[in-house]
């Protein structure tokens, strides 16, 4: 058989992923310099891309002049096209584009813009398209999606929530059944039947966790004996073969939206499948390392490192421990045993606070994802550490969990044959997700010039001044009947902004992780005359807020944000939900030194400076120390990702002689 034809029918691969090879030190270090080149490139790279729209816009004239059923023979054409040719040949992929951006015109009146184009076919040469919020990334993914899967790639568009993966999928949904593909999504409470009919189809929305612990669950099932050939021996031979058990088809070509959340800020924290441990902690236990944490001192018997979200004990500390172990049960025995209880109980004082990490409701304790705002309730902490909050928030204590299977994104995603992206916020991170991911980033221009207005930061001594000022902005606001959405870093300071609120009597939304499930309708309002919307960071990202008749001669909608978030990128996201697609818009922080950020990353004698220097300097020099307080977080989390990618790859190279570490 000839190479042609070869490249034309490659053998099928039942579970399909990319092995990632080990780089030697010298190649680790020629990947970081060459990054700095990666990255300066964008500009060059975004104008090649541009290319692509001459080429779409050759076929308009013969594309509206036919019917639609002979519109969908050409797409049909355009698949054949694409399957017979290695990759994704330019002209073929301006067709699709042509025959894809037509039927989006025709379904919905949605017609793609160039820089929509532009954005898409970036995905397609596999790298990470920066595109401004408000651009409509939901519609360019559809080109690339719809492109890939005509080419017969299993496709899976990859969202940060249950939500946007719903949303999306049922605004494109239109789109690819006039294309002859399906489309499945994934998300929370299915059933193993509905994943795994969800992921046959040709194109799957879902969230990156789900998808990753379904990949993860895959991988248990696979173990060591995962061969492609081993795989297809089983499906002749046994009745029920692993296969039939598998959730995913492999990992063929993804789209990541919202890329930065998932890809950079969510990889601090690895993928974990727990199952019920065989000890388990006593709710008297649990009492009694509670008590004995309340007794320990700080800086003595203890250290806190917060941004690690760790607790390292000092020898004093120890002695303590022990003391105290002598007059308790047989639970206490054993010296790991008993600073494991005490370690878990300082962490859950100290370190997860209800209405930050976590809500209790119905009577169990529920996680709060920190990225987005939204609660898993299918979640638990390992290693005893959930048993411990629970019976601090008086709960009945569940079974005791332990580790079953690890994974960190970076490794997840790096598996994928074709991995792509998009995200309005990427370039602060760019040398990162090519060191990383391979993925180069490419700025796409806006359709439209923008024109929100970032206002000043005010910075306020405290919080009692922080709420009195915002207050007076919100209340003002809203008597012109200007529409406001407070942007807060966690529940507990949502509910904060809405006593504020309640007792200035100004009418308000709340949307946190509290009322997740009135999400849609809350944020469907948050563009009307006079409203007034708290949120966390949930509605930071993908979620669109209309203005209402009348808002855009008011200014628009106007954003004030009340903490500043552990990254600059997050800060922009919130920004970025006004003054989309060239409406006007606001977007003004107001903020104390009181902030958490100050207490994360920020030393008390340059905050008590500050404060002495306010009368004289103004707010200056606050400002100065947020963002000097915001850079060290960022370089903080850098820094433990950086751990975490380093850990787990010699965790691989340990564990290479048994089979993968996962």
């Amino acid at each position: 058989m000839s190479d042609a034809v070869s490249t034309r029918l490659p053998l099928p691969v039942l579970y399909a992923e990319r092995e990632v090879a080990r780089k030697a030190p010298l190649e680790e270090l020629a990947s970081g310099l060459l990054a700095y080149a990666v990255v300066a490139g964008s500009g060059r790279r975004s104008r090649r891309l541009a290319n692509i729209v001459p080429r779409v816009n050759a076929f308009d004239t013969e594309f509206r002049a036919l019917s639609d059923d002979a519109l969908r023979l050409r797409a049909r054409q355009a698949s054949m096209s694409l399957r017979r040719r290695r990759g994704f040949p330019e002209d073929s992929v301006a067709e699709c584009f042509a025959v894809i951006r037509e039927l989006s015109d025709r379904l919905s009146g949605r017609r793609h813009y160039p820089v929509q184009l532009i954005g898409a076919y970036a995905m397609i040469r596999g790298y990470l398209a920066e595109m401004a919020t408000g651009e409509g990334k939901t519609l360019t993914a559809a080109l690339a999606a719809g492109t890939a899967a005509l080419a017969g790639m299993p496709v899976h568009v990859v969202t940060v929530n249950d939500y946007l993966a719903t949303r999306d999928a049922e605004l494109t949904k239109p789109i690819y059944d006039a294309l002859g593909l399906s489309v499945g999504v994934v998300i929370g409470g299915q059933s193993l039947q509905e994943r795994q009919a969800a992921y046959r189809a040709d194109i799957t929305y879902c969230t990156n966790k789900e998808l990753a612990f379904d990949y993860l669950r895959d991988r248990i099932i696979l173990g060591q004996r995962a061969g492609n050939l081993r795989l297809k021996i089983e499906g002749l031979q046994d009745a029920t073969p692993r296969s039939t058990r598998l959730r995913l088809r492999g990992l063929h070509f993804a789209i990541v939206d919202e890329a930065d959340s998932v890809l950079v800020d969510e990889a601090r924290t690895p993928l974990v499948i727990s199952g019920e441990a065989k000890g388990e902690i006593s709710a008297n236990a649990a009492r009694e390392a509670l008590e004995l944490a309340a007794a320990l001192q700080p800086g003595s018997d203890y250290l806190l490192l917060s941004e690690q979200k760790r607790v390292v004990l000092t020898d004093v500390g120890r002695e303590r421990i022990a003391d105290f172990a002598e007059a308790h049960g047989k639970e206490w025995r054993g010296v790991i045993v008993r600073e494991e209880f005490a370690r878990q109980a300082l962490s859950a004082l100290h370190l997860f606070h209800r209405g930050e990490e976590y809500l209790v409701r119905d009577g169990k304790v529920q996680i709060i994802d920190q990225h987005t705002g939204r609660l898993m309730p299918d979640r638990a902490w390992t290693d005893g550490l959930h048993q411990m909050i629970e019976v601090k928030e008086r709960c009945k204590p569940s079974a005791r969990r332990t580790t079953i299977a690890r994974m960190t994104y970076q490794r997840f995603f790096r598996r994928y044959t074709h991995l792509s992206g998009m995200t309005g916020t990427a370039r602060q991170v760019a040398r990162e997700f090519w060191t990383v991911y391979r993925l180069p980033v490419v700025t796409i221009p806006t359709h439209r010039p923008r024109q929100r207005k970032n206002l000043i930061d005010r910075v306020l001594a405290d919080e009692e001044a922080k709420w009195r000022l915002a207050v007076e902005l919100i209340a003002d606001l809203h008597a012109r009947g200007v529409p406001v959405l407070v942007g807060t870093g966690s529940v507990a300071c949502s509910m904060v902004a809405s006593e504020h609120l309640a007792n200035a009597g100004l009418p308000h939304l709340v949307l946190s992780a509290a009322q997740d499930s009135t999400e849609a309708a809350v944020v469907a309002q948050a563009g009307e005359l006079g409203r007034i919307t708290v949120a966390t960071n949930m509605a930071g990202r993908g979620t669109d807020i209309h203005l209402a008749e009348g808002v855009e001669n008011l200014g628009g909608l106007h954003v004030i944000m009340m903490e500043r978030h552990e990254a600059r990128r997050i800060d922009d996201q919130l920004a970025g939900r006004s003054g989309r697609q060239g409406q006007p818009g606001c977007f003004q922080a107001i903020l104390s030194l009181d902030d958490p950020l100050v207490d994360f990353a920020a030393s008390r004698t340059f905050k008590n400076l500050c404060l002495a220097l306010g009368p004289v300097l103004g707010e200056g020099p606050s400002r100065w120390l947020l963002r000097h307080a915001q850079r060290r977080a960022e370089r903080v989390h850098a820094g433990m990702r950086k751990d975490l990618l380093a850990s787990d790859e010699k965790q691989s190279r340990t564990l290479a002689f048994s089979g993968r570490p996962e």
